[in-house]
């Protein structure tokens, strides 16, 4: 196990939907160093069977490892339901998810009663988030939608176009009618998709964003485990992608909402 405070801390995704949780942790722990490797070679992660995101991530965990990280954070529901455990098993370091902070902060406003859930097919399937939930307040009830079309529109930067308001409006139809009262977003594209939800939910609802949530919990953990950067040089910031093109670069600075350096190729060979 690294140890060390001053290294950096490794996130990762299946694509660049992960920077949302890159920019929530450099927005609350701005002395931390960070790794991130998106996987946009082999996004998406949510169409995958179990087996094979269990193995992804083991090879992306790995990757952050040999770059001698202090922590990983696993910036994807999907791969966080179906593979926490075996990186768990398989690495002597901390391993954070986004799927026990989401269901937290859900858990957080003792006044829900209706919570709908979004994400991909392989997250929704997995029902990490329905029996997290369930377990800690059984009278909850509980709604889930796989929305598997939002996460390719956000990786095209489709955020706002007619089509993707209108795949909402179809996915997230089933959820107003059942009045829930709060929407966890299961998929850290999805953030970027908050204003047009925003759109078709109104402001009664209240969302629960996983990026968000997970930087608070790493903030948590790193302060308990006396792993916090104590450097006072500026800190360092490496994107790898594993297929590089111009769109996913620019996707990579929309997430992040700043610019920063040449974005670099990673082989997980």
């Amino acid at each position: 196990m690294n140890t060390e405070p001053n290294s950096p801390l490794g996130v990762f995704d299946s694509g660049v939907g992960g920077l949302t949780v890159v920019r929530a942790l450099r927005e609350l722990l701005p002395n931390e160093s960070i790794i991130y490797l998106g996987d946009t070679a082999r996004v998406p992660y949510g169409s995958k069977s179990p087996d094979t995101i269990r193995r992804f991530s083991v090879e992306d965990a790995q990757f952050l490892i040999s770059r001698g990280v202090k922590a990983v954070i696993v910036a994807c529901n999907t791969a966080t339901a179906h593979a926490l455990p075996t990186l768990e098993a398989t690495f002597r370091l901390p391993i954070i998810g986004v799927l026990e902070p989401g269901v937290e902060a859900t858990l957080a406003d003792p006044a829900c009663q209706r919570v709908g859930i979004i994400g991909t097919a392989g997250t929704i399937r997995s029902c990490a988030y329905q029996h997290g939930l369930a377990m800690r307040r059984p009278d909850l009830q509980i709604h889930a939608v796989a929305t598997p079309l939002l996460a390719p529109f956000v990786e095209e930067g489709w955020v706002d176009q007619p089509s993707t308001k209108m795949v909402l409006r179809e996915y997230l139809k089933p959820l107003i009618e059942r009045g829930i009262d709060t929407l966890v977003l299961g998929c850290t594209h999805y953030p970027l998709l908050v204003p047009a939800i925003r759109r078709v939910l109104g402001q009664k609802v209240r969302l629960v964003d996983s990026a968000l949530t997970c930087a608070a919990h790493v903030k948590v953990r790193l302060e308990a485990l006396n792993l916090l950067r104590t450097a006072k040089s500026k800190p360092a910031l490496e994107i790898h992608l594993t297929d590089l093109s111009e769109q996913f670069e620019n996707l990579a600075r929309q997430f992040l909402n700043a610019d920063f350096g040449k974005v670099k190729k990673a082989s997980l060979v």
